[in-house]
């Protein structure tokens, strides 16, 4: 097996910013793996709120290269429990994870939901995601792309107001995403008015470590409550459980899609809806999640639109949501 790093920076069409954040630029590792005559892609972001660069992501790859290129590659669930001893960050395993099951679903000539038994006769559309801004620029980002579903970032005591502007001009469908910016006082206010707005969602509310609020909230909330920061990893989802509707799943954090599978079958089990969500990411991250989407109660893979230009080709989203699944096997990934 031979690796291939390589990192981008990406363009987005506008500042981008949450509630504790805002950039213009997206830097991304894109790993290659190159096995049997066939090359599988995977990335991952880096990421100011977890201590992640591309650079030291590349450093953690190339200290563990010679043990890695010489691994006999079969399967990515094996291949990522040998990743697994290497001690990696979440975000190397995944972009390490995504390219291995790229390529093996190129060595297999099938897309990998077709690998995993599932069909896309049927999945939930993307969201588009508004970042916080002004009222006029947020209004102008919406008009600019009419689309059915919108995820608002929140994060402001305006936050109300905001979702009642915005809805002057459109009936799409609202999601909101505190990205834990409001209390437990705040969000029980918030819901109801909400709600009565279209919102149909909110996501992470409360810090990330906020267990014991989060029991009163899921209680008295009017809207569902959907955990993003409160859950990362798989020993995260039981805990949701009780204190969430559901869960967001991203690549990125958890480690690929190795474990997010094994996080949506025990989400399911519990009761729990699941989302997939993105970062700023490419075509090469984005059509990964594309392979889950059949499995999916939301989604939220929306990081290649956000960019002036895209450096892969793989799952294409048309306007209104609806998806163009790639012909090559595996997440369908081509570099340009």
């Amino acid at each position: 097996m031979q690796i291939t790093l390589k990192k981008y920076t990406l363009a987005l069409k506008h500042t981008f910013s949450i509630s504790r954040e805002s950039h213009d630029f997206q830097d991304t590792l894109i790993v290659s793996l190159r096995d049997q005559g066939n090359i599988g892609h995977g990335e991952a972001t880096s990421n100011p709120y977890y201590n992640i660069t591309v650079k030291s992501m590349m450093e953690e790859i190339e200290q563990n290269r010679t043990q890695i290129e010489a691994y006999s590659f079969k399967k990515p669930e094996d291949f990522y429990s040998f990743l697994k001893t290497l001690k990696l960050s979440n975000f190397a395993l995944c972009a390490l994870d995504l390219a291995a099951n790229d390529l093996y679903g190129k060595i297999q000539r099938k897309p990998l939901y077709e690998l995993w038994e599932t069909t896309t006769a049927q999945y939930p559309k993307t969201n588009y995601t508004i970042g916080l801004d002004t009222v006029e620029k947020m209004v102008e980002k919406m008009q600019e792309l009419p689309w059915p579903l919108y995820k608002i970032k929140l994060g402001t005591e305006d936050d109300v107001a905001i979702i009642s502007e915005l809805r002057k001009h459109t009936d799409a469908v609202f999601r909101v995403d505190a990205n834990c910016a409001w209390g437990p006082e705040q969000t029980i206010e918030n819901a109801p008015i909400l709600k009565e707005m279209g919102v149909e969602f909110i996501e992470q509310p409360l810090k990330a470590d906020n267990w014991e609020d989060m029991k009163r909230v899921i209680k008295e909330s009017a809207l569902p409550i959907i955990a993003d920061e409160s859950c990362i990893v798989p020993e995260d989802v039981a805990r949701c459980a009780g204190h969430f509707t559901g869960i967001n799943i991203k690549l990125t954090k958890c480690g690929g899609l190795t474990p997010a599978r094994k996080m949506i079958a025990e989400a399911k089990q519990k009761g729990l809806k699941v989302m997939v969500g993105c970062m700023t990411e490419s075509s090469v991250g984005i059509s990964a999640i594309a392979q889950l989407l059949p499995q999916l109660d939301f989604v939220d893979m929306d990081g290649a639109m956000l960019l002036r230009e895209d450096i892969a080709k793989g799952a294409e989203i048309k306007d209104g949501g609806e998806v163009v699944f790639p012909q090559l096997g595996g997440c369908g990934i081509t570099l340009f």
